[in-house]
């Protein structure tokens, strides 16, 4: 009928090479990881396709379904999937997503992993969870290497085995870890759950965990009480002798954010497991595979900014309203110029911090110090950034942002979980302060790495000075905690756009972050921008 015909509605975002990002091209060039391109924009044009985009709809649409007994009455704690959560994990392990860069003899393995993990994750959030924590895994399990020998080419393959089976027999394996319980959430100190050592080297555990995501991984670290203190263990979900575990999956939690991911309440009771470490060092044991985790969580958050800049700068381009497409009409390309420009430099940070986890990993220690630090702040303040973000994305599209159909929801409740995850705010500013007066060189360290681009830019030396400045008062450090983390993590980005960034973008981060022209929403940047630059590097490349 000619009332329903359909005008000046925008084409949907698809058939486009999600791998078409400047500053992900520009860093991998830049660190000679150039033989990842290939790669990349295969994922990134798959990725872009409407078939995946599809199959993250369809993971939402159906989530997972816990079944805990079977038709005659038996135990079988299953969760299953709708078939699309298994196409994307299938991929996500066959791109070496998960802990394939571990046995990757290829130069910068974590940065082109984290590069891949970046275009990827516009299809779908809720998988690349186990595949973070199958990533993260691999570097704690080795603090037992008898374990470690004997799981660890499962846990690198890049093949994807969803059946409960026996680890050892199977062609790919998926991990996860069980820390968090319900009277001390991230105070793992206070953990009850106890480990009973046995005569044969196992260990049994009985109680209670709050929060365990993908509950059918193969295989996962538990952090309980033993004899001698908080420990680590190994738990897998089937024991050598095929017999089931005990792992008996109280519910799945009804989260906020993403639903094609399990995260489910586990109980167990006298279950197997085996020491990873020394007794009561289950902290420090642990801490690697947090620390990389952390890592996914800055380049998530990153991710949700770009895919949400992305769709309303696609937006903007094909809209038009009061006579003009609305990426020509100033005010619009002010908010999308600022939008752009927070994620630019959450995305570079990101990367630098996978560059610094390259060089760690090699046994730089400076690098390994450098990271320590600049992981915790950088985490709570990019992830602190991201739901901020996302709303304003999702305000750029007006009325059609607010609807399902537009993805721009499942963003915007997606954008939370990164803050939350490994550390609430709170969590990860204090954890920065503990790094700097557990190893305070760190702290000099940190700053040399931002002097790095002393004299490029008034705005960031002034930074830079009013930052030494605040570490002169530690007497109130703890409750200055987020001001001081989160201008640390502002001076990074700024160093990091003005050594390796785009001028245009380090301009505007420059002076409305660092500088004195700051604003408190999206969209009040100063004039003298040059705009053009910034969106031409924000717009979706279609065609």
């Amino acid at each position: 009928m000619p009332t329903h015909e359909v005008t000046n509605q925008v084409p949907p975002l698809v058939d486009y090479d999600a791998a078409e990002v400047p500053v992900v091209l520009e860093t991998l060039h830049r660190a000679g990881a150039g033989h990842a391109l290939d790669e990349l924009h295969e994922i990134g044009r798959i990725a872009g396709t409407a078939r995946a985009q599809e199959w993250g709809d369809l993971a939402e649409a159906h989530p997972p379904v816990l079944h805990t007994h079977d038709r005659y009455g038996h135990r079988i704690d299953e969760v299953r999937y709708d078939p699309s959560y298994h196409r994307l994990m299938e991929h996500a392990v066959g791109f070496g997503l998960a802990g394939a860069p571990w046995a990757d003899e290829r130069p910068h393995p974590h940065l082109v992993r984290a590069a891949k993990i970046s275009v990827w994750g516009t299809v779908d959030a809720g998988h690349g969870c186990p595949i973070s924590m199958t990533y993260a895994v691999v570097p704690a399990l080795r603090a037992a290497p008898d374990l470690a020998a004997q799981y660890e080419p499962g846990l690198t393959s890049r093949n994807y085995d969803p059946d409960l089976a026996i680890p050892a027999t199977k062609r790919g394996l998926i991990a996860g870890m069980s820390m968090t319980e319900k009277q001390g959430g991230s105070d793992v100190r206070a953990n009850t759950t106890r480990a009973v050592p046995q005569a044969d080297g196992s260990y049994r555990i009985t109680g209670h965990k709050w929060f365990t995501s993908a509950p059918m991984s193969d295989l996962f670290l538990v952090l309980a009480q033993a004899p001698g203190g908080l420990s680590c263990f190994f738990v897998p979900r089937v024991l050598p002798d095929g017999t089931r575990n005990t792992f008996r999956l109280q519910r799945l939690k009804d989260k906020l954010g993403n639903h094609s991911n399990a995260s489910s309440e586990v109980e167990y009771d006298d279950t197997v497991g085996w020491l990873v470490g020394d007794e009561g060092r289950g902290v420090p044991t642990i801490v690697e595979m947090v620390n990389l985790t952390r890592l996914d969580c800055i380049l998530g958050s990153a991710g949700v900014m770009r895919v949400g800049v992305a769709a309303a700068a696609h937006h903007a381009v094909h809209r038009r309203a009061f006579g003009a497409a609305l990426i020509d009409q100033p005010l619009m390309r002010n908010v999308l110029t600022d939008l752009a420009v927070e994620a630019e430099a959450a995305t570079l940070a990101g990367l630098w911090l996978a560059e610094v986890t390259d060089r760690a990993v090699g046994g730089d220690e400076q690098a390994a110090a450098l990271r320590r630090i600049a992981l915790a702040v950088t985490k709570y303040h990019v992830c602190k950034r991201a739901p901020f973000h996302a709303a304003e994305a999702l305000e750029c599209l007006g009325g059609n942002g607010y609807v399902e159909d537009s993805r721009m929801p499942r963003l915007y409740r997606e954008a939370p979980l990164m803050s939350v995850w490994e550390g609430s705010g709170n969590v990860a500013a204090l954890d920065a302060l503990r790094a700097m007066a557990k190893q305070p060189e760190t702290v000099g360290i940190f700053l040399d790495e931002m002097k790095s681009a002393a004299g490029a830019s008034a705005a960031l030396d002034a930074a830079i000075t009013e930052l030494e400045a605040e570490f002169t008062e530690f007497d109130t450090m703890q409750y200055r905690a987020r001001r001081v983390v989160g201008r640390m993590a502002q001076v990074l980005q700024g160093s990091l756009l003005l050594r390796y960034g785009h001028p245009a973008v380090a301009d505007v981060f420059t002076r409305t972050r660092l500088g004195a022209d700051r604003g408190d929403v999206f969209g009040t940047l100063p004039t003298g921008i040059d705009t053009a630059a910034v969106l031409e590097r924000a717009v979706p490349k279609i065609g």
